[in-house]
């Protein structure tokens, strides 16, 4: 027992201090591996001809060998704050949840998650480009179509979508809401899911789940924090007209509930991802 918790604890601090490499290490990852099951065999070539001109992105500290390896490459870079500092405010596009949602407020010169998400889209299905410009291209969509399925990426209370409300998951203190539902709710609802997301689905599950543009993502992302993440991380029904604490907990029970909605938004950021590609490279 005590062997047990002097590891969990050592896993908490490492989570703790390594927050933004929970959801990108899993969830973006995953939503990649579902597109790849569910793009055509023409696709996935392109994908791979692509990425062989990963070196002429002069990014060797972030990996760019495959699809999974895209999917964190936009939030691998902008570490380096010279070169790609101007990219933070692409993969997100965050709107009060007491507002209307407009998907061009708050994104000026496309300057957000949707707004990017159309211009890679158009970037890489121009094949007169160079490979490292449209692989550039496919590195951000893939990214930020991930992004913009996360709730807390359109949604926000005053509180940079989350970010700085202090939330107990479970038994573990003090973390917070955006990372929470990046991270170890994410892995969570991936993990037990069954069957397992990372699959090719059917004709009927691709239409129930995929469609839509991504100002729809946008708006989809935004009503789920206003009527699941907020109501159940608060416990009010309201939260748009309610003034909610800076430090709250999630039950168990409370877990539990938004793996479904969670699960739902892996598997619909991969579909709509294969189709994505499909249209851009196939």
């Amino acid at each position: 027992m005590i062997r047990f918790l002097t590891v969990f604890a050592a896993f908490l601090a490492l989570a703790v201090a390594n927050p933004v490499k929970a959801w990108g290490f899993y969830a973006h990852r995953i939503t990649a591996s579902i597109a790849l099951e569910n793009v055509t065999p023409e696709t996935r070539a392109e994908i791979d001809r692509l990425l062989k001109a990963a070196p002429l992105l002069g990014t060797p500290e972030c990996a760019l060998e495959t699809l999974e390896d895209a999917s964190v490459w936009a939030d691998c870079v902008r570490r380096d704050f010279d070169r790609w500092g101007y990219t933070a405010a692409w993969h997100y596009k965050t709107a009060p949840i007491d507002e209307e949602y407009n998907a061009r407020q708050n994104c000026s010169g496309g300057a957000c998650v949707n707004g990017q998400i159309e211009r890679a889209m158009n970037v890489l299905s121009r094949r007169e480009l160079p490979d490292n410009v449209r692989l550039e291209a496919l590195a951000f969509l893939v990214h930020f179509t991930g992004d913009i399925h996360m709730p807390l990426h359109s949604g926000d209370k005053d509180d940079r979508g989350g970010n700085d409300r202090e939330t107990d998951y479970g038994i573990v203190p003090s973390l917070n809401l955006h990372w929470i539902w990046d991270g170890p709710m994410a892995e969570r609802a991936i993990s037990s899911a069954r069957p397992t997301l990372v699959r090719r689905y059917t004709a009927e599950e691709r239409a129930a789940l995929s469609g839509g543009t991504p100002a729809d993502w946008g708006r989809e992302s935004w009503e789920l924090s206003r009527t699941l993440v907020y109501p159940i991380a608060f416990d009010t029904e309201n939260p748009a007209e309610a003034d909610l604490p800076e430090k709250t907990a999630l039950t168990q029970e409370d877990i539990v509930a938004q793996l479904p909605a969670l699960r739902r938004r892996v598997q619909q950021a991969g579909l709509r991802m294969a189709n994505l590609l499909d249209e851009a490279l196939g």
